[in-house]
């Protein structure tokens, strides 16, 4: 091989090294696998309904039934292969956020269930926790200083 000295020679070597994609198909997969996952959750949220649990119950009662379903098919070692599949369609459902936290935890477990699963629990979904979380607060202090009082 060639040594890499200038720019040019860099980026062909990129160039070579990097898989072409096509962006069309990919946003494709993601949308039929992130809407088959919105499907499910709909359909599920349809079963419980039907088992007589109020709106509000049946929306909570999908979701921990989504959350489950996605920790499963991490535990499995399905859910990667979804994710491999589809990229962003599995990232974005409640499913993709359960695999988020469940998977470094997983894959951590063989070092105790404190320097394993519990310090590795939050790797991923940690900053997306505490962001949103300080986000909503920020903006309900915001809401409460400028409408609450009018009320």
């Amino acid at each position: 091989m060639k040594p890499i000295e200038t720019k040019k020679d860099y980026q062909k070597y990129v160039d070579e090294k990097t898989p072409n994609s096509s962006v069309g198909f990919n946003i494709i997969k993601a949308f039929l696998v992130g809407g088959s996952i919105c499907l499910i959750g709909q359909f599920i949220l349809d079963c419980w309904k039907k088992q007589g649990l109020s709106e509000d119950d049946a929306a909570t009662a999908t979701s921990i039934s989504l959350i489950f379903i996605g920790i499963f098919l991490t535990a499995i070692n399905v859910y990667s292969k979804i994710g491999k599949f589809a990229g962003a369609g599995s990232i974005v459902p409640i499913t993709g956020f359960a695999n988020s936290i469940a998977s470094p935890a997983i894959e951590f477990k063989s070092e105790g269930l404190v320097l394993g699963v519990g310090a590795k629990l939050f790797q991923i979904a940690g900053p997306v926790l505490v962001y949103g979380i300080s986000t909503s607060m920020l903006i309900g202090l915001l809401y409460f200083i400028f409408v609450g009082q009018a009320s």
